[in-house]
């Protein structure tokens, strides 16, 4: 029977082939969610995360490798996975992002429509085509219904949430210079993906305000992320801005450049660009969670007020600057740098980012997964020999740019992973058992069961 087994799981793996029609998807519905529509990160993933599932069990009904996140159309081994992707993609972007201004959906039509159609031109008519566009349609309408009413106001109702602005040490109140409040507090409400309570994904919060823990944080922050620091190098300066861009766009970026260099097959990227967008989305939904329950202050706040935390060990500065200030140069057409405007703890991009880290070292079955990407926050590439590199560099990179104590960034990172690790558990698995021994035309080994410690 084991023999049988294994021969049908050899049977059912596809040849390696370029993934154009999913990466150029997922593309096309960067531009769509951040360039069009703008959402900002906790939302922007969950709209990635909605149109990478759908494409994927669109894909995956077809290959057969693997079980399916939602549920698995009726498709046939010969559908065509390009017309399959490309209707799932279409119709979730043109579904879920029904709610934008006028000019919004003049931009999103002429983006998306024609690009719909050149890529089911380039498809030959047949059954095949005919049954692959049916697929997608199934696919998207699973999850537009999975997904209505689940706490987005995009996707249906939400509660109302009114974040508190605090007046005591250490409570969160809105920053200088611009003292605005978070765009989308609501993303704590938000139904999640993956794990079945956001509850699980709590962490242990700030440290208390009278403890040695916070006055090293807090100094180390007050130098090394200060506008004119004097402790801090220009190749860090360099990665905190490079690292701002959103980050959900930037590392969209990254599971294509990954995609194309490993010459993943098509149903190999679907799955890659599931698995992490969809935990991306978890993650950013815990951690909006968590920031609101701890309501804790930004280090801008803690520097000037610092005569009030009872501390003896911190000393305030009441003209203290993050190096995420509006003075500070960026790249042309890039938004000013300033202190997010939501609670410091945990950080979202470190939820974000652990998060997709251990999905990719999970993917990949290796650590060692060399890549380079361009920032569009800062205008540079950096290079990156492997994964763990960079969730060590994010979590520097926060605290170099003035706008996160350690603690935020290192239980940030903690949330990701429990996240990444109920994913890997949970979801995505071969349908024959773990796959520890198939692997693409570049030798990369597809979903191997390893185990790893990203540097927190």
């Amino acid at each position: 029977m084991l023999a049988a087994i294994a021969a049908l799981c050899v049977t059912l793996a596809p040849t390696a082939a370029r993934a154009d029609t999913v990466t150029d998807w997922n593309d096309t519905a960067s531009t769509a969610i951040v360039g069009v529509a703008k959402q900002p990160p906790p939302v922007a993933v969950q709209s990635f995360a909605m149109v990478q599932g759908a494409v994927y069990d669109a894909v995956d009904a077809i290959d057969g490798r693997y079980r399916p996140y939602l549920e698995t159309p009726p498709a046939r081994r010969t559908d065509s996975q390009d017309a399959a992707a490309a209707t799932a993609a279409f119709r979730v972007l043109t579904g879920a992002l029904a709610d934008l201004l006028p000019e919004q959906e003049v931009m999103l039509q002429q983006l998306l429509q024609p690009r719909y159609v050149a890529s089911l031109a380039a498809i030959p008519d047949g059954p095949a085509k005919t049954r692959g566009i049916a697929d997608g349609e199934q696919a998207a309408a699973a999850m537009l219904a999975a997904r209505h009413d689940d706490g987005n106001p995009h996707n249906g109702r939400s509660e109302a949430f009114t974040p508190v602005v605090g007046t005591t040490p250490g409570a969160w109140r809105p920053t200088p210079p611009l003292g605005v409040k978070d765009p989308a507090p609501w993303v704590a409400n938000v139904r999640p993906f993956l794990v079945p309570s956001v509850d699980m994904l709590r962490v242990s919060g700030p440290n208390p305000l009278t403890s040695r823990a916070y006055a090293r944080d807090f100094n180390e922050v007050k130098s090394l992320g200060a506008l004119k620091s004097t402790t801090r190098t220009d190749d860090q300066t360099n990665a905190a801005i490079f690292w701002q861009e959103n980050a959900y766009s930037l590392y969209n970026r990254v599971f294509r450049t990954l995609a194309a260099d490993n010459h993943l097959s098509l149903a190999d990227s679907a799955r890659m660009l599931a698995m992490t967008n969809l935990a991306g989305a978890d993650s950013a939904i815990g951690c909006w969670h968590e920031k609101y329950r701890w309501n804790f202050w930004r280090p801008i706040t803690a520097m000037r007020e610092a005569d009030t935390d009872g501390n003896p060990a911190t000393k305030a500065d009441k003209e203290w600057l993050p190096l995420f200030d509006p003075s500070t140069p960026v790249a042309p057409g890039a938004p000013q740098l300033v202190t997010p405007a939501f609670p410091d703890n945990p950080s979202g991009h470190l939820c974000a980012t652990a998060a997709i880290v251990t999905t990719l070292q999970h993917f990949f079955g290796s650590d060692q997964v060399p890549f380079s990407v361009k920032s569009n926050e800062s205008g540079a590439i950096r290079h990156f020999a492997r994964l763990s590199d960079v969730l060590r560099e994010v979590t520097d990179a926060r605290v170099w740019a003035g706008i996160h104590f350690r603690t935020a960034d290192v239980q940030g990172a903690g949330l990701g992973r429990t996240v990444a690790e109920y994913e890997y558990r949970h979801y995505f698995q071969p349908v024959c058992g773990r796959d520890d021994t198939a692997v693409n035309e570049a030798g990369v080994p597809r979903g191997r069961d390893r185990r790893h410690s990203p540097v927190a």
